[in-house]
């Protein structure tokens, strides 16, 4: 996720702002550059931040033709080790401030620049070209970046936890010393007249936390040759609506469990403009007959529209990990969240959760 930054900042401009932005995307970030947060591609797709740089509505639909050829292989890389993810992030983020230099003034690109080192919080200290530019030393970096894998590592124990570990209390409460230490690491290692540089350098303060779309496109459906219970859609179709879209195999008893709230939301909100969409992905032999997903589906009352996904393109093409996994699309085909397992394991309340998303993407503007 965008995180807010760690120190307030005030207005000052940059110099040489078309040279920086051209260079941008094409270099390494440095030595620290995989404990730096890669949020490029997330603020590009915040509506704020286009309000923010001043985008007009033609230059935003010309970056949405953008995002429609980058978006299933940065949302597909999210699985990937971080080894292999990060040549395509670079990829992708040379695309994209590409994209900025050749379509916005100079003020544009550098505002940009701006709102990805806010998006950074104290990481942006890790960057070469920040350090470079405010004069920070090595010893100061490799201080920093302590702290930094510190985080790290305890919010990587957290994330290894499922939904009522007993342990979560105590994993949070030590990412969030691990947070506060590395915060406060910033007065200790970086002095008066470098934090004013830095100061300079951001600009004025940008909120984060207000941004609510940071995630890609949804990819589009794969054709195949077995719907069930429709005629074969395409998300762009659907442009308009709010679609949940869930991967399942009919085998899976956690997929099973939550059945019913699939049919629910389908009966309860289909007049409301929400679709839902199954994924039928095999996982065993009979799950790769299109009569037997047929057949179990008819006996499980599921009468939304499902796609037979027996070459598993679907999956790969989303990038799936797990069965089941329910996604939400907005109405102009963005992802705004995701849930892995059974939507109500453990006491979670995932599906209210998403039915409360709903009624908000429900109420924004086409």
């Amino acid at each position: 996720m965008l995180k807010s930054a760690l120190i307030a900042c005030s207005v000052l401009c940059l110099c040489a702002v078309p040279s920086l932005v051209a260079a941008r995307g094409s270099s390494d970030l440095g030595q620290y550059e995989q404990l730096i947060p890669r949020n490029l591609l997330g603020l590009v797709h915040a509506p704020e931040v286009h309000q923010e740089l001043g985008l007009s509505a033609s230059q935003v639909a010309d970056l949405e033709n953008l995002f429609a050829e980058n978006d299933s292989r940065w949302f597909a890389s999210r699985i990937l080790p971080l080894e292999q993810q990060l040549p395509i992030l670079k990829e992708l983020e040379t695309r994209v401030w590409r994209w900025f230099a050749n379509h916005t003034k100079p003020e544009q690109q550098q505002r940009l620049e701006q709102l990805e080192y806010y998006s950074q919080g104290g990481r942006m200290l890790l960057r070469d070209d920040i350090a470079q530019r405010i004069g920070l030393q090595a010893a100061q970096q490799a201080s920093l970046a302590t702290l930094a894998k510190k985080t790290i590592e305890a919010e990587k124990q957290l994330q290894h936890t499922q939904y009522g570990d007993t342990n979560i209390p105590t994993l949070q409460a030590a990412v969030q010393a691990a947070t506060d230490a590395e915060s406060a690491g910033i007065k200790e290692h970086v002095d008066l007249s470098q934090q004013q540089k830095l100061t300079a350098l951001l600009g004025k303060p940008f909120d984060m936390t207000q941004l609510k779309r940071i995630y890609p496109m949804a990819p589009e459906f794969v054709e195949v040759s077995d719907w069930i219970n429709s005629p074969p859609l395409k998300l762009t179709d659907l442009r308009g609506k709010v679609v949940l879209v869930h991967f399942y195999a009919f085998q899976c008893s956690n997929c099973q469990a939550n059945f019913g709230i699939y049919q629910r939301w389908h009966k309860e909100l289909a007049d409301k403009e929400v679709v839902v969409v199954g994924i039928q992905t095999p996982e065993t032999s009979r799950e790769r007959d299109p009569a037997a997903v047929r057949a179990a589906a008819k006996e499980s009352d599921l009468e939304f529209p499902i796609l037979i996904d027996l070459e598993s393109k679907n999956w790969k093409a989303w990038g799936n990990t797990m069965w089941p996994t329910v996604y939400v699309v907005d109405k102009h085909g963005y992802l705004r969240h995701w849930w892995q397992g059974e939507l109500n394991w453990n006491g979670a309340t995932s599906d209210k959760v998403i039915e409360d998303l709903v009624a908000v993407l429900l109420a924004e503007e086409q």
